[in-house]
């Protein structure tokens, strides 16, 4: 990912998510690079940008959770529900201290619908037991 000085801590992993998809992730810190926006404008996501500082919000309270399949390396997708949904994908990193935001971009609600509906995607409340 990169040196530590340039990353932003944007929150840190909740352990629920581990019960929900069964995953075996430690309670990490999770950054985002300070070079996040110019690979967001990179990717085309501008309707996200407006979003960038919202990601410790999305990150302690998604709408949906789920991890994508096509990752080699475990990937965490999380939605939030704004005027735009926004989607940020997290991973690992290779020496397993952090976590990282590697993207984040808007999704259709279409998408969301059919990854609910598959399983890739589940609903998430903090009230939820």
């Amino acid at each position: 990912m990169g040196e530590k000085s340039e990353l932003l801590r944007v929150g840190k992993y909740n352990l629920r998510f581990n019960e929900i998809l069964g995953l075996d992730i430690n309670e990490l810190d999770i950054y985002r690079s300070k070079g996040l926006p110019a690979h967001m404008l990179k990717r085309r996501h501008f309707k996200c940008l407006k979003y960038i500082d919202y990601i410790p919000e999305i990150i302690e309270n998604p709408d949906y959770i789920g991890v994508n399949p096509n990752e080699q390396v475990t990937s965490i997708e999380l939605v939030k529900r704004y005027d735009d949904n926004v989607m940020i994908g997290i991973k690992l990193d290779t020496d397993g201290n952090y976590l990282y935001v590697f993207t984040m971009h808007d999704i259709q609600e279409s998408k969301i619908s059919r990854r609910l509906y598959s399983g890739r995607l589940r609903e998430f409340s903090i009230d939820s037991n």
